[in-house]
């Protein structure tokens, strides 16, 4: 069979072009792929069916984060749980996951990064974790190490992998985490220079590399969002005494009505 060289070559010439157009969309919108926020007027009233409070904390000019501390009904406070979102609109999205914790006698601190909800600033790798840390000193500064718990879910567990290879803490809870913000972009674009192309890194792996204290993962066979491959290779970088728990199908969204899940978390909270 006689090859047309010319129309091949027009073909190559498309694939090419279709696949540098493709790859440029990637690197100018990552941002809109990785970060799905939703903003709330400075005057915004929250309406929360638990007892909280919130405090707006400024940094500088631009920058402010806006924080809700939600409590246990009962006076007495066994910690607190640092609790770091995905990326999803704002703290009222997640505020329902703080329940299993605050009926268990903890605190939970849920920070909104910049450009969600009320927090106000510029949404940078640096910006999340430096804002991130100043909510674990504010922790430090009501708790002892031992009575603080870091949780991160979905996009958080980079942060919260952060904050604990730098910090002290009880433990540290993943939801749905990732290997790095390339990894998971590979996970999509395999074909694509995902390393060089993502303007944000979090290597989750390197940092669980320098947690000295237990770490807990959970992570569901049927993610679609982060798929288990993804977080799996996690495992390696785990130590004795460390968790990755694999809960058969469940998705990026139901983790947290799986019934391991709750006997796991209240084994953990005692």
């Amino acid at each position: 069979m006689k090859i047309n060289k010319r129309k091949f070559f027009r073909w190559v010439k498309l694939l090419l072009l279709i696949y540098a157009l493709v790859g440029l969309v990637l690197y100018y919108f990552q941002d809109k792929f990785l970060f799905h926020p939703k903003k709330l007027s400075s005057d915004h009233v929250f309406k929360f069916d638990q007892p909280f409070e919130e405090i707006n904390i400024g940094f500088n000019e631009e920058d402010t984060m806006n924080l809700v501390k939600f409590f246990p009904n009962d006076s007495i406070r066994k910690g607190v749980i640092v609790y770091y979102h995905g990326n999803m609109e704002n703290i009222e999205h997640y505020a329902s996951f703080a329940k299993p914790f605050t009926k268990a006698g903890y605190e939970v601190w849920m920070e909104d990064y910049p450009g969600f909800g009320k927090s106000r600033g510029e949404l940078s790798e640096e910006n999340l974790y430096s804002q991130a840390i100043e909510v674990k000193r504010m922790a430090d500064a009501k708790y002892s190490s031992d009575s603080i718990i870091l949780y991160g879910k979905s996009l958080g567990t980079g942060i919260a992998a952060y904050v604990a290879s730098n910090s002290k803490a009880k433990m540290l809870i993943l939801e749905t985490p990732y290997y790095s913000i390339p990894a998971l972009f590979s996970a999509y674009a395999f074909i694509y220079p995902t390393g060089r192309m993502s303007t944000y890194k979090i290597p989750t792996h390197t940092y669980l590399e320098d947690v000295a204290y237990p770490v807990i993962i959970f992570h569901g066979t049927n993610d679609g969002v982060i798929p288990y491959r993804c977080a799996e290779k996690l495992k390696k970088v785990l130590k004795k005494g460390d968790a990755f728990i694999t809960m058969p199908g469940a998705d990026h969204q139901n983790i947290n009505q799986q019934e391991i899940y709750f006997h796991s978390i209240d084994s953990l909270l005692r």
